[in-house]
């Protein structure tokens, strides 16, 4: 009977980290440059095989394509909203043919140059935290992105930005599919090397890491000292109203959560900022921003007052605007920074999970509870 072959599993470079990939390129007995080079290729200049590294020589190349391999994720289909804001919808490598999404929001001057451009990148397929206003909530945990495709949704976007706009992102957000924190090791990988001179080198104070509040996490992050920012998604300002849209907070409540809070501020003395969809007679009245504002003031912070994106099967619906300026004068009477994020793309579904929604993303596991 025939011996089958045993052939070896190359090694995706970029599941790498950047020490890991330094050891890599030392095991192979090439000069330490070459692990920047190939960081560089990989994270800057965006590389999907080793015969576009043309600094490399051919027999370095030709090994490289023998024991390893770059995987980069695609763009599956794109949306333009009216507003400028465009919905990316990625397809990574692999057999399961899972699908994540990313937005490049613009802002522009009044004469219609960009301004601010900001990329909204997803860090997991899919999220069992199972909020119940969450589209990607729906979906479930699939699995978690390597730190590789969170930075290529970056990157890509870069590329567009560079062409359309003749400019550079300025501001990346994790507040795509998933919960950032979750997926901790990647998310801050990513971080690292999108702040990295090899990378897209955009400074760690134009990069928000956002989270549902796991409290080990956030501590984890403030030992790091990465220098990102923190945004904490809060969406209700009591134990109770957060318990019925946020099922984590049934664990981790906000009592745990100040106690991280004043933990990240105390090591890092980075200020915060809270994400507070406001949801139509839910979280919306004078007692619910009384006690927003109490909340704002545990450390130095700002809160931002999220329009939601209507998503089908929900019963919560995006406040009015007389019920948001009324919530509105309570928090500057309460002496609270806030500002109202307006709404985004609702013509394309820019809400985090909706487009993978229509593709027909199957059910994950959840912390939610089946109706």
């Amino acid at each position: 009977m025939e011996k089958e072959l045993n052939v070896a599993k190359k090694t995706d470079l970029k599941s790498l980290t950047t020490a890991e990939l330094k050891e890599f390129t030392d095991d192979l007995g090439l000069m330490g440059y070459r692990a920047d080079q190939l960081t560089q290729w990989l994270y800057q200049k965006g590389a999907s095989s080793f015969d576009e590294m043309t600094n490399l020589s051919k027999d370095l190349r030709s090994k490289l394509n023998e024991i390893a391999e770059v995987r980069r994720i695609r763009i599956h289909s794109k949306q333009q909203s009216k507003d400028g804001t465009i919905k990316f919808l990625f397809a990574l490598d692999g057999p399961e043919e899972y699908k994540v999404e990313a937005v490049l929001i613009p802002d522009f001057y009044p004469d219609g140059a960009a301004n601010r451009l900001t990329v909204c990148v997803s860090s997991q397929v899919g999220c069992m935290f199972g909020c119940s206003f969450c589209a990607t909530g729906k979906m479930g945990f699939f699995r978690n992105l390597t730190h590789g495709e969170i930075v290529d949704q970056a990157q890509i976007i870069n590329e567009v930005a560079e062409e359309k706009y003749g400019k550079k992102i300025t501001n990346i957000v994790y507040m795509g599919m998933g919960e950032p924190l979750h997926n901790f090791k990647a998310v801050t990988e990513s971080a690292r090397m999108i702040s990295s001179p090899l990378g897209i080198d955009l400074s760690p104070k134009r990069i928000t890491v956002s989270t549902v509040g796991l409290t080990k996490q956030i501590k984890q992050l403030a030992d790091l000292d990465l220098g990102v920012n923190l945004a904490i998604s809060l969406h209700a300002a009591d134990d109770e109203k957060r318990n019925e849209i946020m099922p984590i907070n049934s664990s981790l409540n906000l009592e745990k959560l100040e106690e991280a809070v004043r933990y990240f501020f105390d090591r890092t003395g980075l200020s915060l900022t809270y994400e507070y969809l406001l949801f139509d007679h839910f979280n919306d009245d004078y007692a619910d921003a009384k006690k927003l504002a109490s909340i704002a003031r545990w450390v130095p912070a700002k809160v931002n007052i999220i329009m939601y994106n209507n998503v089908a099967g929900v019963e919560l619906k995006r406040v009015r605007e007389e019920r948001l300026n009324r919530f509105m004068k309570e928090l500057v009477k309460q002496r609270v920074t806030a500002t109202v994020r307006r709404s985004r793309g609702d013509d394309i579904d820019a809400g985090c999970g909706q487009l993978a929604i229509r593709e027909g993303q199957k059910k994950g596991k959840s912390l939610a509870k089946e109706n």
